[in-house]
């Protein structure tokens, strides 16, 4: 039988046996091949695949423009009439798919669009030009630079700072509504290496204007590696006689230190499939109200006061957080 839960369609057996024993659909291959599209355009792209497999029936119907039209965008055509590349393909599904692999320049090429292959939610990229860096167009501290496997014209270099402050943002009405989304700083080292960030926190903050602060956490823009003791390395003799001094005294034991919560389990970056990196800033839940909310993002290192440089910073990406 069919049971609609959540507007999601699963195919359930009757009973065991039910498909046939062959992998077929049983009572459902006497359905009308448009009423089995329909029925998959409820559902979502992964399950449309899965359902796929139920029968020669279903496997036609899961082809169906009707299927993918419905998990296009409905303001797909606004986004490729920005696009200077135009699209070809020869049905919904083959837009679909290369919509998922191949992301749209929009906004002039300040950012690019995407689709997220499960689930149809809206992905996207802010270019770093469309970021606001603290002093991005004095050459001193960054310069812009085309470099090879990206998806803009030009990245922001990293020469040489003390503050490091990156701001971003996006209207809620261009995402996807009800979606918890990641907001995700994609960055790399160039090629001589970066210098100022090992062990040390920056803080990133990701929130919906006008709704309170935003809620801040610290990450880290240099792979994990073990902390370096920083104390000082005395000659053992010294250590001992040191010890025995210490322990003719009946002295209380020092305080525990303070332990900074911001820094602890700070996330460290991980490498994409396109070779480039990228730390979780934070996440939000775009309810989709379709007003001009704003998720206004950022990171920043301007306490430390250590001079920083050496990366590449291509952009911040916003895509949906699926649950495995």
């Amino acid at each position: 039988m069919l049971t609609n839960n959540n507007n999601k369609v699963m195919v359930v057996e009757a009973e065991e046996g039910g498909a046939g024993g062959g992998g077929g659909g049983g009572e459902f291959d006497h359905l009308p091949e448009g009423c089995i599209a329909n029925i998959l355009s409820f559902t979502s792209p992964r399950d449309a695949c899965v359902l796929s497999l139920v029968s020669s029936s279903f496997r036609s119907a899961a082809q169906s423009d009707v299927v993918w039209e419905r998990f296009l965008p409905s303001d797909l055509h606004a986004m490729v009439s920005q696009s200077s590349k135009p699209l070809s393909y020869s049905s919904k599904k083959e837009l679909y798919l290369h919509l998922c692999h191949n992301p749209l320049l929009i906004d002039g090429g300040q950012k690019s669009f995407a689709l997220d292959k499960p689930s149809a939610r809206k992905c996207y990229m802010l270019s770093a030009r469309s970021l606001s860096i603290v002093w991005g167009n004095t050459p001193r501290y960054w310069r812009w630079t085309s470099v090879p496997a990206t998806r803009f014209w030009e990245v922001a270099e990293l020469v040489s700072v003390c503050w490091l402050e990156i701001k971003g943002g996006i209207k809620g009405r261009m995402l996807s509504p009800n979606t918890l989304y990641g907001a995700y700083l994609v960055f790399k080292q160039r090629s001589g290496g970066a210098y100022g960030f090992e062990n040390q926190p920056v803080e990133v903050s990701v929130g919906v204007a006008g709704e309170g602060e935003s809620r801040r956490r610290t990450v880290y823009l240099e792979a994990a590696t073990p902390r370096r003791p920083r104390h000082q390395i005395v000659p053992r003799i010294f250590s001992r006689v040191r010890s025995r001094f210490l322990d003719s005294f009946d002295a209380a034991p020092p305080p525990p230190s303070r332990v900074d919560d911001s820094a602890v389990g700070g996330e460290h970056p991980k490498e994409r499939d396109d070779g480039w990196m990228e730390v979780e800033l934070g996440d939000f839940f775009n309810g989709g109200g379709g007003g001009e909310e704003e998720v206004e993002i950022g990171v920043y290192e301007v306490k430390s006061g250590e001079w920083k440089g050496g990366i590449l910073v291509q952009g911040i990406e916003i895509r949906p957080k699926n649950k495995n």
